[in-house]
């Protein structure tokens, strides 16, 4: 796959990101080295709102012996933000898939716990008489 068609791929599955495809170590390297090395695309997404990062999106596409894997990691606001979470899967929509659902699942987790501590609240306030 070239640098263009990954682009495209890109851009046709998450258009709200702005995307940078890297040059691959690949076309680096002397060929003699490079050929044993599997084929490797990286590319940085990212979304932003005036001179704020809003969320950066890192997809890497690697291909060795026919096999090809997607791995996608994303991070907060900010350029030096650490990586949040990172999903694997065979293609890049089920990759960007699993990792959305990891950050549903968590954020329902962190919902249900913050409503057990405002339901706690509130039954000490009905207790005293005073309003949460």
């Amino acid at each position: 796959m070239s640098r263009n068609e990954f682009r495209a791929e890109l851009v046709k599955i998450m258009p709200g990101y702005s995307w940078t495809v890297h040059k691959p170590l690949k076309s680096r390297l002397p060929s003699k080295l490079a050929e044993d090395l599997p084929e490797v695309l990286a590319a940085t997404g990212i979304q932003s709102s005036g001179s704020n990062r809003l969320s950066t999106l890192e997809v890497t596409r690697r291909e060795a012996g026919g096999v090809v894997t997607y791995e996608a990691r994303s991070s907060g606001y900010g350029t030096r933000a650490p990586w949040l979470h990172e999903a694997r899967a065979c293609t890049l929509a089920r990759a960007l898939r699993y990792l959305q659902e990891h950050y549903e699942r968590t954020a329902a987790t962190y919902r249900s716990h913050a409503a057990a501590l405002q339901t706690g609240r509130a039954a000490i306030a009905k207790a005293t008489g005073d309003t949460p």
